[in-house]
């Protein structure tokens, strides 16, 4: 089991978030990366940008999959890419969050595998609001919004109701 390599750091300490850029190989010799978290008690994310085969690999099947904790709280490897170098040798992702500890496993294949992507330390919103932050105007106009489209929703949902009656 390896860690990543932290490649470069964005930002300065003041600044939130930090973004600090990282990555890691899957190979025979090493089929499993593991991104942990800090114990700072911030909030970590990890996001997936890239995924892409070496020069070097076989043209064969590799199949790389994560396994991070679910809702369920289930910690099983999910297959989220299938690559063969005369196919599909890299692709991009957009939108693949993960919450550490994340593991990025090697299912098939010999590799090498490149994965890269951010890792990303969120302040905490009780910082963020001392900084003049507006997260709780957002959220109670976001909540609100929420309570009128609902009460829209079922007032539409009456009227189907009275017109079926008829």
């Amino acid at each position: 089991m390896s860690s990543p390599r932290l490649l470069s750091r964005t930002g300065s300490e003041e600044e939130k978030p930090v973004a600090v850029l990282w990555g890691c190989e899957l190979s025979t010799s090493n089929r499993r990366c593991v991104v942990m978290e800090d114990d700072d008690f911030l909030e970590h994310l990890v996001l997936l940008k890239t995924i892409c085969l070496s020069a070097e690999a076989k043209d064969e099947p590799h199949v790389v999959a994560v396994a991070s904790k679910n809702t369920c709280g289930d910690n099983r490897p999910v297959p989220i890419a299938s690559l063969r170098l005369s196919v599909l040798p890299m692709i991009s992702l957009d939108g693949f969050e993960f919450v550490p500890p994340v593991a990025f496993e090697l299912k098939s294949g010999t590799g090498p595998v490149y994965l890269n992507g951010q890792h990303l330390i969120l302040e905490d919103d009780a910082a963020y609001e001392a900084r003049g932050g507006r997260l709780a105007e957002e959220w109670s106009f976001s909540s609100a919004a929420l309570e009128d489209s609902t009460r829209s929703d079922q007032e539409d949902l009456s009227s189907c109701k009275a017109e079926e009656k008829l």
